[in-house]
């Protein structure tokens, strides 16, 4: 694994880091495939909106309110990236939060979805004090709504119209989970305990 990787939170298989420059061509690749694209806003991604997008994160850290920040979620063993998860933090209310996530085809199937978005999760409620936690999705996205609901994210509407997709208006569902509400929830995996940035610097790591 390269030096100097600002890791945010993990499980025993992933990794849920800051993006690197050698992130691009990954990132790309999933992100132009129509299976991914079907329930995105985006299509025709080109390589050039990968390059820019992967640059503009490695500048951007997380919790800043009215920003996205987007996790890239990597392979412990290897550092591959195979997929990222999005905050957005709110200017207005900063203590509720938006995620949104996207997994490589080749790496679907495998439980790294709903173990990355737990990892985020437990990151933004143990680490940054989050109050709740929001996510939408495109009510024909059965696998984000099978995740969402998987992690104990309570659906609480049904959005008409909610967006515009390939030119026409999608519904979306609403879910959220509160701080109090993902103490008690169980997990199949172990999250592990990422030194802060700070911890990381006292003990000789970066």
């Amino acid at each position: 694994m390269e030096k100097n990787i600002e890791v945010f939170a993990g499980t025993d298989r992933l990794l849920l880091r800051k993006f690197q420059a050698d992130d691009i061509e990954s990132f790309y690749v999933y992100r132009a495939d129509p299976e991914i694209a079907k329930y995105q806003s985006w299509e025709n991604y080109q390589y050039h909106e990968a390059k820019t997008f992967v640059h503009n994160q490695i500048n951007h850290v997380p919790n800043q309110p009215g920003t996205w920040f987007q996790f890239a979620i990597a392979l412990k063993e290897t550092n591959e990236l195979i997929g990222d998860c999005a905050l957005h933090t709110p200017l207005s209310e900063p203590r509720i939060v938006e995620i949104g996530f996207t997994l490589s085809p080749k790496h679907q199937g495998k439980g790294y979805a709903r173990e990355a978005v737990c990892a985020v999760m437990d990151y933004l409620f143990h680490s940054l004090g989050k109050h709740k936690v929001i996510a939408f999705t495109d009510v024909r996205n059965n696998k984000s709504i099978a995740v969402l609901e998987r992690i104990g994210m309570r659906r609480e509407g049904h959005l008409l119209q909610n967006y515009m997709s390939k030119g026409q208006w999608v519904d979306e569902y609403q879910y959220s989970i509160l701080a109090s509400e993902w103490e008690s929830s169980k997990f199949g995996f172990k999250l592990l305990a990422i030194p802060t940035k700070g911890e990381q610097d006292d003990n000789g790591n970066s």
